[in-house]
């Protein structure tokens, strides 16, 4: 057999460890998973409601088009139908972008340390990837404009970053659209849109009218708590989205799925609900991270990343053996290890078990 000659020693994303697999590893009979920035509270009771709602069903085909889910989304964001696409999570959307827009050859712009599903999918298009280097944790937006080519199609942004958790300002968002040749696609992600409280970050959708070349990325899988069930979206303009909508696969999204985000989105007390208990989690972090005089980025998303100034490979798996699942790895930040804000006890389990960790003369691979 003979692949794609570029995908062939591409790497194959790793996900958080499971829960399950730990347990068994290891012999824990109790395991926090603080590595996927899920939503510990879970989804909605009515999303739940609704799973069950539509259990008879599951012998039928979904509605391809998700079309009442449509309405509904293009009600509360102000928007049109033409407008929404739906995917098996916003991780698709990505994977479709890249689909749609890159030619071999063709050259696509995001931050170096980022959203790692960018890259890779720009790799299995054959196109090439500029990473532009974080400045203080957050997208370097003149160094990114400044990258811009005429072989460029597509940047990205990530906002809040993941894994930093930084945002980039409505004001300097804007001025980089200004600024960003029509004929290239801006991909905004906002996959953590719901758990920002910080006044200067910007809502991509409501940029929509003023930049034709935009498109915008948020997911059910954070805040809504669904995040089994793979349901994100993008909005932007009607013409990118059919372009986007020509390379999709029918029946992308299930019954269930379209099901709970519906609920879930008529549940905006329960988002306010999480949002208000996120950002208390981070202030405890924050202030545990302070006590412990370790470096933090700010925090916007449900994450914090956090220098533990020790190999921080070495620190995720001391931490996995004491029933703790963080996330390490990121190549630039060898020291830092990314967090998902928990409940207050998942926190207080954490804090405890880092500061156990740290404490050591040496961390044992």
């Amino acid at each position: 057999m003979k692949p794609k000659p570029h995908i062939v020693n591409l790497p194959v994303y790793k996900p958080g460890k499971p829960i399950g697999e730990v347990q068994k590893e290891f012999g824990l009979s109790e395991v926090i998973k603080l590595a996927s920035n899920e939503n510990p509270y879970g989804p909605a009771p009515s999303a739940k409601a609704a799973i069950l709602g539509v259990l008879d069903e599951i012998s039928l085909y979904p509605d391809g088009s998700a079309i009442e889910l449509t309405s509904e989304l293009a009600g509360r964001l102000g928007v049109e139908n033409d407008q929404i696409l739906f995917g098996c999570g916003s991780d698709e959307i990505i994977a479709l972008i890249a689909r749609a827009f890159f030619l071999p050859g063709d050259e696509t712009i995001m931050a170096d340390q980022t959203f790692s599903v960018y890259k890779s999918n720009a790799d299995i298009e054959g196109a090439v990837s500029i990473e532009v280097p974080l400045k203080n944790g957050t997208h370097d937006l003149d160094s990114m404009l400044a990258a811009v080519t005429e072989k460029t199609k597509v940047i990205w942004i990530c906002n809040p970053n993941n894994p930093t958790g930084t945002i980039v300002s409505r004001t300097a968002l804007e001025s980089f659209l200004d600024a960003v040749p029509s004929s290239v696609l801006v991909v905004l992600d906002e996959a953590y849109y719901e758990y920002v409280t910080d006044s200067d970050y910007p809502d991509g959708i409501a940029l929509l009218p003023r930049y034709r070349n935009l498109a915008v990325l948020r997911t059910f899988s954070k805040i809504y708590g669904l995040a089994a069930l793979r349901i994100g979206y993008g909005v932007a303009s009607p013409g990118v989205i059919q372009l986007i909508n020509q390379v999709r696969e029918p029946f992308n999204t299930t019954a269930l799925a379209q099901a709970a985000a519906r609920a879930a989105l008529n549940d905006q007390a329960y988002v306010e609900e999480c949002r208000d208990r996120n950002a208390r989690g981070i202030v405890q972090l924050q202030g545990e991270f302070d006590r412990l005089g370790l470096d933090y980025y700010p925090a916007h998303g449900n994450f914090i990343m956090v220098d533990v100034r020790k190999p921080a490979v070495d620190v995720f798996q001391q931490l996995m053996r004491r029933g703790v699942i963080v996330r390490a790895g990121f190549g630039l930040y060898p020291t830092w290890v990314r967090v998902t804000v928990g409940s207050a006890e998942q926190n207080r389990v954490f804090i405890r078990e880092l500061e156990a960790v740290l404490q050591e003369e040496s961390v044992q691979a």
